[in-house]
C-alpha cells in the first residue's frame, strides 16, 4: 500500500481508491486578506493624496512665488512673502482678532455643551429626545442663513433693539454691527449658538459610553454632584474632550463665514479673520496668491501647533 502524500497546505483527492493529500496552488489566506486590504485603501489613499497632499505642496510652492495667472515666478529673496506678514498690520489684526474669538468662545462653547450633554444623559429626563434634537438642531443650519439670521437680529431695527427700546433698557436703536466691541460679542454668541450642540452630541454619546452603575456607587459612597462630575464625568470623557477641543480650534481659526457675512470684517478691519483676510488678498483685492499662500501656511503652522500642545497635554500615558 502506497501511504498518502501529506503537505502543511492541501487539498483532499481521490485516486484508486486512496485519498491523496496535494499541495494546494495559489495565494496564502494571509496574502489574500493584504491583497484586499490594500484593494480597498488604494483608492482612499490616492483620493487624499491628490485632493489633499498635493495641493499642500502646491500651495507651499506657490507660497514663495511672486505673480498673478501663469506669470508667477520665484520671489526675490524667495522668503520675502514670509517677510512681508510681519510687517502687515492688517493681517497681523486679524491674528489678534481670531485668537480673541478662540480665547473666549471656546472655552464657553464646550463648557456649555458639556453641561447639556450632563442634563440630557439623565434617565429620568422626559422628552429627552426633543430636548437633544432643539439643542443640536441650529448646527443643521446653513452657514451663511444663521449669519444673515443673526446680521437681521442685531440690526438697529431688528429685534433684540426693539427688546431692549420697549424694556426701556435703551432709548433708540444700538449700532451693535456697527462697533468694534459689539460686533466681536455677536459673532461669538453666533458661533455659541451655532456650534454648542455640534459639541454636545459628542459629549452626549462619550456619557452613555459610562455605566451607570459607576455613578451609583459614587452616590452610595456619598459624592456629590460636583465631586462626581470632576472625578468620575472629567477623567473618562477626557479623549473626547481633547478631541472637541481640537476641532474647536481648528474650525475657529479657520473662521471665515461669520467675519464675511455678519460684519464683513468691519468697521475699520476691527472684526476680521484669517481666513477673511486670505480671501480678500485672493479675490477681493488686486490677487496675489503666493502671499494668499504665505499666510495659509502660517494658519497651517498655528493649528499644528496647538493640536500638538492639546495632545501632550491629554496625553497622560506613562
Amino acid at each position: 500500500m502506497r501511504p498518502p502524500a501529506i503537505h502543511t497546505e492541501n487539498e483532499n483527492e481521490e485516486e484508486g481508491g486512496f485519498i491523496v493529500l496535494t499541495k494546494k496552488k495559489g495565494m496564502s489566506l494571509i496574502t489574500k486578506q493584504r491583497a484586499a486590504g490594500w484593494a480597498f485603501l488604494t483608492p482612499a489613499t490616492i483620493l487624499i493624496a491628490v485632493m489633499s497632499f498635493y495641493p499642500m505642496v502646491r500651495a507651499f510652492i506657490i507660497s514663495l512665488q511672486t505673480g498673478t495667472g501663469t506669470n508667477m515666478s520665484f520671489a526675490e529673496p524667495i522668503t520675502s512673502n514670509y517677510q512681508r506678514i510681519l510687517q502687515d498690520q492688517v493681517f497681523l489684526k486679524s491674528i489678534g482678532n481670531t485668537f480673541f474669538y478662540l480665547i473666549i468662545q471656546v472655552p464657553i462653547m464646550l463648557v456649555l455643551a458639556m453641561l447639556l450633554a450632563q442634563l440630557l444623559n439623565n434617565k429620568d429626563l422626559k422628552f429627552k429626545g426633543i430636548f437633544r434634537t432643539c439643542v443640536f438642531l441650529p448646527c443643521a443650519t446653513s452657514l451663511v442663513s444663521y449669519a444673515i439670521i443673526f446680521r437681521s437680529l442685531f440690526a438697529e431695527e431688528g429685534l433684540i433693539n426693539s427688546v431692549l427700546v420697549n424694556l426701556g433698557i435703551l432709548s433708540s436703536g444700538y449700532n451693535f454691527l456697527g462697533n468694534s466691541g459689539t460686533a466681536k460679542a455677536v459673532i461669538i454668541i453666533a458661533l455659541i449658538w451655532r456650534w454648542t450642540g455640534y459639541n454636545m452630541v459628542f459629549y452626549l454619546s462619550g456619557l452613555q459610553n459610562i455605566e451607570y452603575s459607576v455613578y451609583e456607587a459614587a452616590k452610595i459612597d456619598g459624592a456629590s454632584g460636583w465631586r462626581t462630575f470632576w472625578s468620575i464625568t472629567v477623567p473618562l470623557l477626557r479623549p473626547t474632550i481633547i478631541m472637541t477641543f481640537i476641532m474647536s480650534i481648528n474650525g475657529t481659526l479657520q473662521l471665515f463665514d461669520e467675519s464675511v457675512n455678519l460684519t464683513k470684517g468691519g468697521p475699520a478691519n476691527s472684526t476680521i479673520t484669517m481666513s477673511h483676510y486670505i480671501y480678500n488678498t485672493c479675490f477681493v483685492n488686486v490677487p496675489n496668491f503666493g502671499y494668499a499662500s504665505a499666510m495659509a501656511f502660517i494658519i497651517f503652522i498655528m493649528v499644528a501647533i496647538l493640536a500638538l500642545i492639546n495632545l501632550r497635554v491629554g496625553d497622560t500615558r506613562d
